[in-house]
C-alpha cells in the first residue's frame, strides 16, 4: 500500500469515529439502532463515493479505495461502540438501589489521592466487595462480590499514606451520578462514564488498610520521588508547580487557586506535560549523545521516551508527542527525512486505535489542533514577520498558530477566550523555557541522587516566583475572559474551513485580513442577534437557594447568587455559556452572609451596573455577633461594586424597580417576599417558609393574585394555595413533600421542582422548558 492510499484510509477511519457526533451525547446513551443506521448510511456514502467520484476526479484514488474507506469508516463506527464502557450485571452501580444507607466497599486504590475544590480526598477504587450495614426494607444485609472502578471521596486526613495498589475498606454513602442540572454545568456523570465509571462514594471512614510491600513498583514512586526532591528546597505549592511543568497535572496534585490563576491567563497548556516536553528532552538527550553512534542514541532516545510516558501516565497528549518523537529518532537511525503531517496523522490513528474514545477527549483534540497549527500555520506567519528578528517573529509566530487552531474548539467548549493570552505566552514563554528546563533536569538526577535534584530545583526558584506574578498580573487586568455565548457545531466547522483555506490557498493566504473578518463576523454576529431579540427566564437549580436570571434583549437581571460555591460551579457557568460579560441589574434578597456570599465572587469576575440591596437598615446595626458580621460583609460588597464603577442601593418595602421591561416590587425583606411582572405574568417570589409561618402570612398579609408561584421549601399551605391560586407553582429544593406533590395534582395546577426538574426555563414563544430530559409522561402533575 503506497502512502497516500494509507493516509486516506486513516483519515476514513478518524471521520468515521467523528462522525459518531451524530448520534449525540453522552455516548453511553445511544442505542444500537442508531450505530446500525450511521453504519448503513456511511457504507451506502463509499459505494455513492467509488461509483460517481472517480468519474470527475480521473486522477485521484480508485474507485476500490473509495469503497475501502467507506468501509473503514463504518468499521470504526462499529469499533468505538464496542469499546464504550457499558456496566456488567455485577458492577457495583447495579447495586445502588438494592442498598439502604450506608456501605462498606473493598477494593484497591487505582490512583494517588487529590485535594479536591471541597476540601477532601478524591481517588479511584477498583472495588471488588460489597457489604450493607444495615439491610432494606427487612430483606436482610446485602453483601455481594462486585466489579467497577469507583469515584472515591473522603476526609482530608482519611487518605493520608494511601498508595496505588493498596487494600482497603472503606464505608460511606453510595451514590448514582447526576447528568447536570443547569445549562453550562459541569456534567459529572458524563465525566466518570468517560472513565470508565458509573458510580461515585461519598466515604465517611476508611476502616481497615491493608499494608502495601516495601518491594512493589510502580511509576508512582518514581513520580513521588521527583515531587519530594523538588518541594524539598522550593516548598509548597512552588515545587509542585515545577513538577506540574514537568510531569503534567494530571501526574501532579496541583493546588486548584494556582491551575485556576494559570488557566484564567491562557496558560492552561504550561500545566499539561506535552509535545513541548518531548520535543525539550529529546533534545537535551540528543545534544548530550551527538558524539555516540545512531543506534545508541536510538536506544537512549527510546528509553528516555518510555519512561517520560509512564512517568506522566500515559495522557494522549504526551503519546502524541511520544510516537511522534518515535519517528524522528527511526528517521534519524535510517538516515532518513521524516514528514512531520505524515507522522502526526500515523500517531493520530495508532493512539485512536489504541482508545477509539479518545476522539472526544479534549487534551486529545487540543493537543493535534495546536500541533497541526504548529505544522502548517506557523511557517506561513514566520514567513509573513519576516521583518522582526527571527526569535521575536518565532516567539509570535508559534503561539499564535497554536491559539488560532484551538480557539473555535475552546469557544465551543468553554463559550469563552483569553483576550491576553497570546501576550501571555509571548512574554512568558522564555520564563517556561526555562524552569521547563531546569525542572527536567531536576526531575532526572532527582532519579539518582535526589538532593542533587533538589538543589536544582532550588535555582528555579525566582524564575517561578517571576511566572507566578506575571500571570497574575494579567489575571488583574481587566476583561482577562471575554464569554461570546455558545457557538453551534456549523460555526465550528466553518471556522476551521476558513483556517484550511488560510493554509491551502495563497490567493486567500494574501487577504488572511478578509478571512479574520469573516471568522469574527461568523462569531459575533449569531450572538448579537441572538442577544437582541431573546427574552428568557431563568430558574436556576440550587437547592433551596432561589436564583433566577432575565435576559431581556441583551439587558441581564440576577437575583440572588447563591452561596460561593453556588456561584462558581452554577451560575457562573451559565452566565458564561449565554455569552454575558456584564450584569446590568443584581438584586440581593437573602440575608444571610453565607447566601450573599456568591455576589463578591461574581464581582470577581463580572461588573455590575447596579446592585439592589434589600436588607433593612436594622439588620446591619452592629448590636450582635451576627450583625456585625453582616455588616462586615455588606462593606466589603459595597466597595466591590463601586470598585467596578457599579452603583449600589437599598431598596425599601414597598419600593418598585425597573430592570429592563421587568418591574419588581419588594413586599417583605426577611423572610424576602419579590413580586414580578414579567411580561403579562405576575410572578411572587416566596422565600423559605414554615407551613405555620405560610399560613400566618395568608392571615396578616394582602398578597396579590398570582400566575406563577416560586418558593423555597419543600412544603406549601393550601391555605397559601388558595389565597394566590396561581397557574404554575416553581419549588427550589432537591426534593418535594408527598402531600404538597398530592395537593398540587389534586389542584390542577402545573408545577416544577429543581431536584426533579433541573433548571426551569420561560420564553414568551416557548413558554417553561425544563434542563432535564422528564421520563414520566406525567412529570408536570407529579
Amino acid at each position: 500500500m503506497n502512502p497516500a492510499s494509507g493516509a486516506l484510509l486513516s483519515f476514513a477511519y478518524i471521520l468515521g469515529l467523528l462522525s459518531t457526533a451524530i448520534l449525540g451525547f453522552p455516548i453511553s446513551a445511544v442505542s444500537w439502532e442508531k450505530y446500525i443506521l450511521l453504519v448503513i448510511g456511511l457504507g451506502v456514502l463509499g459505494v455513492v463515493v467509488a461509483i460517481t467520484l472517480p468519474r470527475f476526479w480521473r486522477t485521484g484514488p480508485r474507485p476500490k479505495l473509495w469503497l475501502a474507506t467507506g468501509i473503514v469508516a463504518a468499521l470504526a463506527v462499529i469499533y468505538f461502540q464496542m469499546r464504550i464502557p457499558q456496566p456488567a450485571s455485577n458492577e457495583i452501580s447495579q447495586f445502588i438501589d438494592a442498598v439502604n444507607g450506608a456501605v462498606t466497599v473493598q477494593g484497591q486504590v487505582e490512583s494517588i489521592p487529590r485535594q479536591t475544590r471541597n476540601q477532601k480526598s478524591q481517588f479511584w477504587l477498583q472495588a471488588d466487595q460489597l457489604n450493607e450495614i444495615q439491610g432494606k426494607d427487612n430483606n436482610g444485609v446485602l453483601s455481594q462480590g462486585v466489579t467497577g472502578k469507583l469515584y472515591v471521596t473522603v476526609p482530608l486526613l482519611q487518605a493520608t499514606g494511601l498508595s496505588i495498589g493498596q487494600r482497603i475498606a472503606i464505608t460511606g454513602l453510595l451514590y448514582a451520578p447526576k447528568p447536570p442540572k443547569n445549562p453550562g454545568a459541569f456534567d459529572f456523570k458524563a465525566y466518570l462514564a468517560r472513565q470508565g465509571a458509573f458510580a461515585g462514594l461519598s466515604g465517611l471512614q476508611i476502616t481497615s488498610y491493608e499494608p502495601i510491600s516495601e518491594k512493589s513498583w510502580g511509576w508512582w514512586k518514581l513520580r513521588q520521588r521527583i515531587l519530594r526532591a523538588q518541594v524539598r528546597w522550593l516548598g509548597s505549592p512552588t515545587g509542585q508547580l515545577v513538577s506540574t511543568m514537568v510531569l503534567g497535572r494530571r501526574a501532579v496534585d496541583l493546588p486548584y487557586e494556582i491551575r485556576d490563576e494559570f488557566i484564567a491567563a491562557g496558560l492552561a497548556h504550561v500545566l499539561a506535560a506535552s509535545g513541548f516536553h518531548i520535543s525539550l528532552i529529546l533534545g537535551l538527550v540528543l545534544g548530550l549523545t551527538k558524539r555516540m553512534s545512531g543506534r545508541s542514541q536510538f536506544i537512549i532516545g527510546l528509553s528516555v521516551l518510555v519512561i517520560y510516558v509512564g512517568l506522566t501516565g500515559l495522557q494522549p497528549s504526551v503519546m502524541r508527542a511520544a510516537i511522534m518523537g518515535l519517528g524522528a529518532l527511526i528517521a534519524l537511525l535510517t538516515q532518513r527525512k521524516t514528514k512531520p503531517l505524515g507522522s502526526l496523522l500515523v500517531a493520530a490513528t495508532i493512539l485512536l486505535l489504541w482508545n477509539p474514545l479518545w476522539i472526544w477527549d479534549l487534551g486529545f483534540e487540543l493537543s493535534f489542533l495546536a500541533t497541526l497549527g504548529l505544522l502548517v500555520t506557523a511557517p506561513l506567519l514566520t514567513k509573513q514577520l519576516d521583518w522582526l528578528p527571527p526569535t521575536l517573529a518565532s516567539l509570535l509566530a508559534v503561539p499564535l498558530a497554536a491559539s488560532l487552531w484551538t480557539l473555535p474548539l475552546q469557544l465551543f467548549v468553554f463559550y469563552s477566550f483569553a483576550p491576553y493570552s497570546l501576550a501571555a505566552n509571548m512574554i512568558c514563554t522564555p520564563l517556561i523555557t526555562v524552569i521547563s528546563i531546569g525542572g527536567v533536569l531536576s526531575g532526572i538526577t532527582s532519579l539518582i541522587l535526589p538532593v542533587v535534584g533538589s538543589s536544582i530545583a532550588w535555582l528555579l526558584e525566582y524564575p517561578v516566583q517571576l511566572l507566578v506574578w506575571l500571570v497574575s498580573f494579567f489575571n488583574n487586568l481587566p476583561g482577562i475572559s471575554v464569554a461570546v455565548g455558545k457557538i453551534a457545531v456549523v460555526q465550528l466547522l466553518l471556522l476551521y474551513g476558513l483556517l484550511s483555506i488560510s493554509c491551502l490557498s495563497q490567493k486567500w493566504r494574501r487577504r488572511w485580513w478578509l478571512l479574520v473578518l469573516v471568522g469574527v463576523a461568523l462569531v459575533i454576529i449569531p450572538a448579537w442577534q441572538t442577544k437582541i431579540t431573546q427574552f428568557q427566564v431563568t430558574v436556576l437549580a440550587t437547592g433551596q437557594e432561589q436564583v433566577l436570571a432575565i435576559q431581556d434583549q441583551g439587558e441581564v437581571t440576577l437575583v440572588n447568587s447563591g452561596e460561593a460555591n453556588t456561584a462558581t460551579f452554577t451560575v457562573l457557568p451559565f452566565l458564561q455559556q449565554q455569552g454575558v460579560n456584564q450584569i446590568d441589574w443584581a438584586v440581593a434578597l437573602d440575608g444571610e452572609p453565607s447566601l450573599r456570599s456568591g455576589w463578591l465572587e461574581m464581582l470577581a469576575t463580572l461588573p455590575i451596573k447596579n446592585f439592589y440591596d434589600t436588607l433593612p437598615e436594622q439588620l446591619v446595626s452592629p448590636n450582635t455577633v451576627a450583625a456585625l458580621e453582616a455588616n462586615t460583609f455588606l462593606y466589603q460588597l459595597t466597595n466591590a461594586v463601586q470598585s467596578r464603577q457599579g452603583n449600589y442601593q437599598r431598596v425599601a418595602i414597598g419600593q418598585e424597580m425597573a430592570v429592563g421591561s421587568t418591574i419588581m416590587k419588594l413586599i417583605h425583606p426577611e423572610p424576602p417576599i419579590l413580586q414580578l411582572q414579567i411580561n403579562d405574568q405576575t410572578w411572587l417570589l416566596l422565600g423559605k417558609l414554615a407551613l405555620d409561618a405560610q399560613q400566618q402570612l395568608v392571615k396578616t398579609s394582602n398578597l396579590p393574585p398570582t400566575q406563577v408561584l416560586w418558593l423555597s421549601g419543600k412544603s406549601l399551605a393550601p391555605e397559601l394555595l388558595e389565597a394566590l391560586q396561581p397557574q404554575v407553582v416553581i419549588v427550589s429544593s432537591n426534593t418535594i413533600d408527598p402531600d404538597t406533590a398530592q395537593l398540587l395534582r389534586k389542584s390542577e395546577i402545573i408545577f416544577y421542582f429543581t431536584g426533579r426538574d433541573g433548571a426551569i426555563q420561560w420564553t414568551p414563544h416557548n413558554g417553561f422548558e425544563t434542563n432535564l430530559e422528564v421520563i414520566n409522561k406525567d412529570a408536570p402533575l407529579l
